[in-house]
């Protein structure tokens, strides 16, 4: 679910996030059954689909909103949040250093309506779309098909 968390402002709106006052990130709550898929393989896909060295932008999106982060819930996915960037960076996996923060879960607040499914509604007559959101698409695909149920892979050009 794409939303907002890591703030002060109780409900905020998009435009507010936006603004970079607000001290939320725009952000996905992934709920998730720890007996189909674990923390670490989310996080995998997380680190793979996103630049993490980025401090507080993603490509031509600049401001804290933008931030790199993972909310975690408990110690442990702290603990396996923090062995993941260790990993990557012994692995010499980014060329410059992770940035992502580690920020224990507070609050989430769901987008509105009108950003749900924003992709699957815009993806066609959207620029950014195309030119952003696409290539993460593709690149999910390629790395993570067997992670992704079929009723949610994208259709036609990624296959």
């Amino acid at each position: 679910m794409s939303g907002y968390t890591g703030g002060q402002r109780e409900n905020p709106t998009y435009e507010q996030v936006c603004t970079g006052v607000t001290g939320h990130a725009e952000a996905l709550q992934v709920k998730f059954d720890a007996k189909i898929i674990s923390f670490d393989t989310i996080l995998d896909v997380f680190f793979a689909t996103h630049d993490p060295t980025e401090l507080n932008r993603q490509g031509n999106d600049v401001g804290t909103q933008y931030r790199s982060g993972i909310f975690y819930h408990d110690d442990e996915q702290k603990q396996i949040a923090e062995e993941k960037i260790k990993q990557l960076t012994k692995e010499n996996r980014y060329e410059d250093p992770i940035v992502t923060e580690l920020t224990p879960y507070s609050k989430f607040y769901p987008a509105e309506e009108h950003h749900k499914d924003y992709y699957d509604q815009n993806r066609n007559v959207n620029m950014y779309c195309r030119i952003v959101i696409d290539p993460k698409v593709k690149k999910l695909l390629a790395k993570f098909s067997d992670k992704v149920k079929e009723e949610y892979q994208v259709k036609g050009e990624y296959q």
